[in-house]
């Protein structure tokens, strides 16, 4: 369920709780309200519209948070890999699409006549298989730490969540602006997500969990939500 108010698109989840929470979250301030299931919508309003100054703030934060400017594929421009910073160079060729890392250059090479578009699609391919390596190495890691299986896992372009996932079909979706990150920020989503299949929500159960399996997570969340972020071509939706 979802409610407007002053503009602002209020995600609206019903749980078994006795309180409200209110939650404005990265990466573009996307509000939500966890209220409890009898509670009706007259009361959540009124509630959101008390905070409707707290809100904008948090969001405001978000908006200036650095991020990176809308690329065009050229020389110059900054690729992150892993955490990493690499300067894009971009070489000619028409023996297909490779992009190479070597010291601190991305070496694109591509077709000069390619739109950025057209490269902006192959580096995302690039992002993918890099991500799918790494996930492939740490996804049975934790799963075998902590006794949690996901059914299947995909990676998916998010703008408002770093993974997202469906505690009824087990399935995982990752965000592929994660290989851009520091790989504890994978890790740390890997297992959030994980922690997920057991618990819904974000209560002390779920933190329980990752404190047993990750005691240092709310550094790595803290580096993944003060990182760099992506362009993002509108305002929050």
């Amino acid at each position: 369920m979802q409610i407007v108010i002053s503009n602002i698109p209020v995600e609206v989840v019903r749980k078994n709780i006795k309180n409200m929470h209110l939650s404005v979250l990265p990466p573009d301030g996307r509000v939500r309200v966890s209220a409890p299931t009898q509670l009706t919508d007259e009361a959540i309003t009124m509630f959101v519209r008390t905070k409707l100054g707290w809100i904008k703030k948090q969001q405001e934060k978000f908006q200036q948070q650095p991020r990176q400017s809308e690329r065009q594929y050229v020389s110059g421009e900054t690729l992150y890999v892993w955490g990493k910073q690499y300067f894009l160079q971009v070489e000619y060729s028409y023996k297909g699409n490779v992009l190479t890392l070597s010291g601190d250059k991305a070496i694109l090479t591509v077709r000069k006549e390619s739109s950025p578009t057209q490269r902006e699609s192959f580096v995302n391919e690039w992002y993918r298989n890099l991500l799918k390596q790494e996930v492939a190495k740490y996804l049975p890691k934790w799963e075998k730490t902590t006794g949690l299986y996901c059914s299947s896992w995909q990676s998916k372009y998010m703008t408002t969540k770093w993974g997202t996932c469906n505690p009824t079909s087990k399935k995982i979706w990752l965000n592929l602006q994660l290989a851009k990150k520091p790989i504890e920020c994978l890790e740390y989503v890997i297992l959030h997500e994980l922690a997920h299949l057991k618990v819904h929500n974000h209560g002390p159960e779920f933190t329980a969990i990752l404190d047993q399996y990750m005691p240092y997570w709310r550094e790595h969340k803290r580096r993944l939500n003060d990182s760099t972020l992506d362009y993002l071509p509108s305002q929050l939706e």
